[in-house]
């Protein structure tokens, strides 16, 4: 693999801070992000993928390049719960299996950021449609992870579909991403010049303090994870890779452009921390979210992070 791409991604100040947030918490420091703080950095970053998706599909075209991506990714949000929960379903209770294969079908947020990020270091453009397929792969997985659950233990599943997907599309965080790049595509391009120092500018900025406070979460958690065996943790080292490298090879015969193949790729691999465990909690309680949240976040967001950017870019260069 490209040395340079490794040393960009390791020297990027975004991953140095999360790497500080993990240092922070094995030290036992008292470092910290006010909570309130936190989530309104969250909240900030959401805005401002959505907005400056929605100004991008204002301004590009919406032709055959954007349904396919639409569709390709609700496909690849569908399939992967489907062979992960009959993986998962071998060594766990039929509820965890379908929450944990309901996550890694799922999209996270964060890493969409960093891949971005990434992106911009490499002077790579993507389409602003791209944001909108990461809105859309939310929902497909958490239907298929229920149906699987709903399959093989029913009374382990409650609540109907039409409540699940009511409690999906109101979660804050889909909703904010959505309403922002429903606010982006309308927006009149003059007025919205004036609010890019907040929405561009400082971006980067609250993205490195997210990841601080990332990678003091990722620490705490993880140790509760381990005692769960090298089963779940290899599952999560592995099938982020493996998804991820899977779609890069594939989205070269579907999506044009690097930046929409690298994109795409980031998003098989990911797994959700966020709008999945709030439909967990509604669709499947008996579910352990002491397992699939420390999974997500704890493993699969920095083997993302540190290890999946670099060898998805790799593929798609290659």
């Amino acid at each position: 693999m490209n040395t340079d791409i490794l040393i960009t991604d390791f020297t990027n100040p975004t991953i140095l801070f999360f790497l500080l947030g993990i240092l922070a918490s094995i030290i036992k420091s008292d470092l910290e992000i006010p909570e309130n703080s936190f989530k309104f950095i969250s909240l900030y970053l959401l805005f401002s993928i959505g907005f400056k998706g929605g100004q991008e599909l204002q301004h590009g075209d919406f032709g055959w390049q954007m349904i396919i991506a639409l569709l390709f990714g609700i496909l690849v949000s569908a399939t992967i719960p489907v062979y992960t929960f009959f993986i998962l379903k071998r060594k766990l209770a039929i509820c965890d299996a379908g929450a944990i294969a309901s996550s890694y079908g799922s999209v996270s947020a964060v890493t969409f950021v960093a891949a971005v990020s990434f992106l911009e270091l490499q002077n790579l453009n993507y389409d602003g449609h791209m944001v909108a397929v990461m809105a859309f792969m939310e929902f497909p997985a958490i239907i298929v992870g229920v149906l699987l659950m709903r399959k093989y233990e029913t009374n382990e599943v409650q609540g109907s579909f039409k409540k699940l997907i009511h409690h999906a599309f109101s979660n804050g965080s889909v909703l904010l991403l959505m309403g922002s790049l429903f606010i982006g595509i309308i927006a009149d391009s003059k007025q919205a010049e004036d609010i890019k120092p907040f929405t561009t500018d400082i971006f980067k900025g609250f993205l490195a303090l997210f990841l601080l406070e990332m990678g003091i979460t990722t620490a705490k958690r993880f140790s509760g994870f381990m005692k769960h065996g090298s089963f779940l943790l290899i599952f999560a080292i592995l099938i982020p890779l493996i998804n991820g490298s899977i779609v890069a090879l594939i989205s070269k015969y579907f999506l044009d452009g690097t930046g929409n193949q690298f994109i795409m790729s980031i998003l098989a691999a990911s797994a959700s921390y966020i709008a999945v465990p709030a439909a967990m909690r509604l669709a499947a309680p008996k579910a352990d979210p002491g397992i699939y949240i420390p999974m997500a976040l704890g493993v699969t967001f920095p083997v993302n992070i540190m290890l999946g950017i670099p060898l998805y870019y790799f593929i798609l260069s290659s």
